[in-house]
């Protein structure tokens, strides 16, 4: 089934493998190159069933913690990423944008706003760390109609639909979890109330797009500042996190783990993808560090047969419905037909240098 057409919504993929959004820092004013085209379009070419693009900086002015990272409030950021759409499309691929706010990964000083401070549900950036700006009502205000409005942007421009990033520790999640969201108003406190930044944004979308628009919503347990960390210490705990976003219009969820093929709860040996849709049964991506032999801190990691035989056995046996490869697709472009075709030994192994250069 990895291999056959899979309907998400009303677009037909030619396969279940999706690219995980990988940021490569490689669009200098927050404008793709045609460098950046060619890179989308090889995938699209080599079989992806959907790319997911890396990281877009949504259209506030304190989205941004990372130099050259593409953004699309310009008229030359627009055409750039109207460039790679017609790539991918030219080549029968289907794409969607990621929309990215860094939260408190931002300080004062970095661009494209050096006198924006990082903004977070508390001013925390992790439990006890309380040096970012802690937004105000005004301030979620004007960060839910950014993403809103480039979300149409991204449908005008063809793109299939937008995921939110909603995980690692970014601004969606940083209210999602209670080590950094002591809020007292409709943003934080609960589960479901930490999760409220969340729905309204899905809701917001969900209003600027056409019905046949795909809106996702990517999210993680771990956080860049403590891989240890849950937002859900129990099956309960997720469909309290996932249901307001949920009911607001999401089409998929993305379950970020750091490795796929580990068990999520205590007495279960099923990952956070299997939860994710049985709880909600919506169509679900599972990731993390998919075809490879180590997690993702491991720079020189190869292709790993078991762990693309326990996706696919995982997806025969419905337990999730798509596998995002990141890492193993940055290195190899041709890695879905090589894997299809069997060839292991042709791949090519991720270095830390795959990075910046354009395969």
């Amino acid at each position: 089934m990895l291999f056959e057409p899979y309907k998400l919504k009303n677009t037909i993929l030619r396969n279940r493998v999706a690219m995980a959004p990988m940021t490569r820092n490689q669009s200098p004013g927050g404008i793709p190159t045609n460098e950046v085209v060619e890179y989308y379009k090889r995938r699209a070419k080599a079989e992806v069933g959907l790319i997911i693009t890396e990281g877009v900086e949504v259209s506030h002015e304190a989205s941004s913690a990372y130099p050259n990272v593409p953004r699309l409030d310009s008229e030359e950021a627009r055409e750039g990423w109207k460039k790679v759409v017609e790539g991918i499309k030219e080549n029968n691929g289907h794409v969607i944008a990621q929309l990215w706010h860094c939260g408190g990964f931002r300080k004062l000083g970095m661009g494209p706003n050096p006198e924006i401070p990082g903004h977070t549900a508390s001013g925390l950036v992790r439990p006890g760390k309380r040096v970012a700006h802690a937004m105000s009502s005004f301030d979620i205000e004007e960060t839910v109609e950014a993403y809103a409005s480039d979300a149409k942007i991204c449908e005008d421009l063809g793109f299939d639909g937008v995921e939110i990033h909603g995980a690692h520790g970014y601004l969606i999640d940083n209210f999602f979890w209670n080590g950094t969201n002591d809020r007292d108003d409709n943003f934080g406190g609960s589960i479901e109330s930490r999760s409220f930044l969340a729905t309204s944004i899905t809701k917001a979308i969900r209003d600027n797009v056409s019905n046949d628009f795909i809106v996702g919503l990517r999210f993680s347990q771990w956080k860049q500042q403590d891989y240890a960390a849950k937002l859900a210490q129990s099956p309960d705990d997720l469909l309290e996190v996932l249901s307001g976003p949920c009911n607001a219009g999401l089409d998929y969820l993305h379950s970020s783990m750091r490795r796929f093929w580990e068990s999520e709860f205590e007495g279960s040996d099923e990952n956070l993808a299997y939860w994710t849709k049985k709880l909600m049964n919506i169509p679900t991506m599972s990731v993390g560090s998919v075809g490879l032999d180590g997690d993702f801190t491991d720079m020189m990691a190869s292709a790993k047969t078991a762990s693309i035989d326990k996706a696919v056995q995982d997806i025969n046996d419905e337990k999730y419905d798509m596998v995002a490869v990141g890492r193993a697709l940055l290195s190899d472009h041709e890695w879905v037909i090589k894997m299809k075709e069997g060839r292991l030994e042709d791949i090519n192994p991720y270095t830390k240098d795959s990075l910046i250069e354009m395969y």
